[in-house]
């Protein structure tokens, strides 16, 4: 974890941008000790990332105006995955990597994680007992493949690696399809195709126990900034003092932006305030913190993108002069 800075901002990844390049532009101008690899969808709904995920697998196509072509009698979990960095999909990795070549530091990119997709599956009349068979394996193919593009691309830029899970919400409820533990399972075994060449995490914006996604068992956790994280104190306090990164959503992405930070700050502040009553170290909370917005931007206009990034930016700042004065008070 020597690559990475307590307080560094970064994004979640999908951006508002018609063009690709202005997006890598302002991702780097927003988040320059992170970059992140941007998705634009307004660009092309082949960027979407469900359509992003799913296309390259057998029996599944981009129709019209961004529509998914399914024939679920060809969907087969031993059918070869197909990706094709060259397409309409990897838009904004292809920018990215071209604009890059001369970045020598950590670089972040995100893609779908096998229980949001399988539940995409599942929509699109895929059944059940097939959809996250497909699912895994779909996102393990593609996961490596973008992995190793960058790797040639970008050999000196390590890589942090994230895998994105907004459908989990109803985890725990009955009508969900798929066990608890065999969701915690699917995501252990997307994040294990990388993880002896990359930082691994998992992000989610739903509003469920930090749990399951401990226990998947990623390097960074990225996740909201909640009162409801105090349910998960001590698990997470563990995570934090062995080791494990927290990726801070501190500025929502579904509401008023406000003009300054500071609410978001003493939000923060206030959340760790609860870990380190539950036994969290406060030096390894602040040296082992990133900061994003909550989900990505893509929904919001140019101008919002950047008051939003300018917001987290400045909660990094801050986080970044605690980890500091914390070191210095202590005499590391």
């Amino acid at each position: 974890m020597d690559v990475l800075t307590g307080g560094v901002a970064t994004m979640i990844g999908s951006l508002p941008h018609r063009d690709a390049r202005e997006a890598v532009e302002f991702s780097l101008a927003s988040c320059p000790d992170l970059p992140c690899v941007p998705t634009v969808p307004r660009r092309s709904p082949a960027e979407g990332m469900i359509a992003q995920a799913v296309v390259g697998i057998r029996g599944i196509s981009l129709g019209q105006y961004g529509s998914l072509l399914v024939d679920t009698s060809l969907v087969d979990p031993l059918a070869a995955v197909r990706t094709d960095t060259n397409s309409d999909s990897f838009g904004g990795l292809r920018s990215f990597v071209a604009l890059m070549s001369d970045h020598s530091g950590p670089i972040k990119w995100q893609f779908t994680g096998p229980v949001t997709v399988g539940q995409a599956l599942m929509r699109l009349g895929v059944p059940a007992h097939l959809a996250f068979d497909v699912a895994v394996r779909t996102v393990r193919h593609h996961v490596r493949v973008v992995a190793d593009v960058i790797g040639s691309a970008l050999p000196g830029c390590p890589q942090v690696v994230v895998l994105d899970e907004p459908d989990l919400g109803d985890l725990y409820d009955e009508s969900f399809p798929i066990a608890p533990d065999t969701a915690i399972d699917l995501m252990s075994g997307a994040l294990a195709v990388v993880e002896r060449d990359a930082l691994v995490g998992l992000h989610s914006c739903a509003d469920i126990s930090l749990s399951p996604l401990l226990a998947a068992g990623p390097q960074i956790l990225s996740v909201p900034v909640s009162d409801r994280i105090g349910e998960s104190a001590v698990e997470l306090s563990r995570f934090v003092n062995s080791g494990g990164w927290v990726a801070w959503g501190v500025v929502p992405t579904d509401g008023p932006i406000g003009t300054t930070s500071e609410r978001w700050w003493k939000k923060l502040t206030s959340v760790w305030c609860t870990l380190t009553e539950a036994g969290c170290d406060p030096l390894k909370l602040r040296r082992q913190a990133l900061v994003t917005p909550v989900c990505g931007l893509a929904l919001h206009s140019h101008d919002s993108a950047a008051i939003i990034m300018r917001h987290v930016a400045e909660v990094g700042e801050r986080v970044r002069a605690q980890a500091v004065s914390a070191r210095f008070s202590v005499g590391a």
